[in-house]
């Protein structure tokens, strides 16, 4: 087992690692929509969403693998009227690459946050 970090995405904010890698998978810890440098993003579903996209794409960047290496995804949502939202900037991002997905309204979130997102992704060139 390997702990993952970039300063590409934000630091955890608890005691937690970024991701970890096992075998040739990927597993990240959920990211809100957080700055690299630690700062939230305001209350726009679309910004935060973007966030998160960025945030996760920079881990899995640093570690040898990418976006289209994403095997599984998490999200979490404070409004499943954002759903929708969500939806289309998932397909932006993924194209013709589809995940699964696992998506679940919740209460609340770290920071207040709109959405959280976890993913799973294979290690490029792993044997």
């Amino acid at each position: 087992m390997e702990f993952l970090n970039t300063n590409k995405a934000p630091a955890a904010i608890g005691p937690y690692s970024q991701a970890v890698k096992v075998g040739g998978l990927i597993y990240t810890s959920g990211q809100i929509a957080l700055t690299p440098s630690g700062e939230m993003i305001e209350n726009d579903i679309k910004k935060q969403t973007r966030q998160i996209f960025a945030n996760i794409r920079a881990i899995l960047e640093d570690n040898n693998s990418s976006i289209e290496e994403v095997i599984k995804i998490s999200i979490f949502l404070t409004d499943m009227n954002d759903f929708g939202i969500v939806n289309v900037i998932m397909a932006e991002i993924f194209g013709d690459h589809k995940p699964v997905r696992s998506t679940v309204a919740v209460k609340s979130l770290p920071k207040n946050a709109m959405l959280e997102m976890d993913v799973i992704a294979g290690v490029r060139d792993y044997h």
